[in-house]
């Protein structure tokens, strides 16, 4: 998947996204989406790259526990045919649940 293809994909989950992070002051209210690109990982064999799939990291913060929206961005990643894994942490510092979806495309 390409930047805007994985922006347009954000979308369509109707909360307000950016990459990486929202630039000081600009940062909304819960919930919201931040999505990186951390790596790639390639498949190669005789000094050749066969093709390469980007990682990447979609982060769901809320204010409260919230399995509506959690599903919300699931069908998104569904209807995109996107195998994907899924861990939460509790940011005590920011008083913020963070859902955490790894995945390849």
């Amino acid at each position: 998947m390409t930047y805007e293809q994985i922006a347009s994909m954000m979308e369509e989950t109707g909360l307000p996204s950016a990459y990486h992070h929202f630039a000081e002051g600009e940062s909304p209210k819960p919930p919201f989406l931040l999505y990186l690109s951390p790596g790639e990982n390639t498949f190669s064999a005789d000094n050749r790259m066969y093709f390469s799939t980007k990682k990447l990291n979609i982060e769901l913060y809320t204010d409260v526990k919230s399995p509506e929206t959690e599903n919300e961005v699931e069908q998104v990643l569904k209807r995109h045919n996107i195998y994907y894994t899924k861990n939460e942490v509790w940011i005590a510092s920011e008083k913020m649940y963070e859902v955490l979806y790894e995945m390849e495309v």
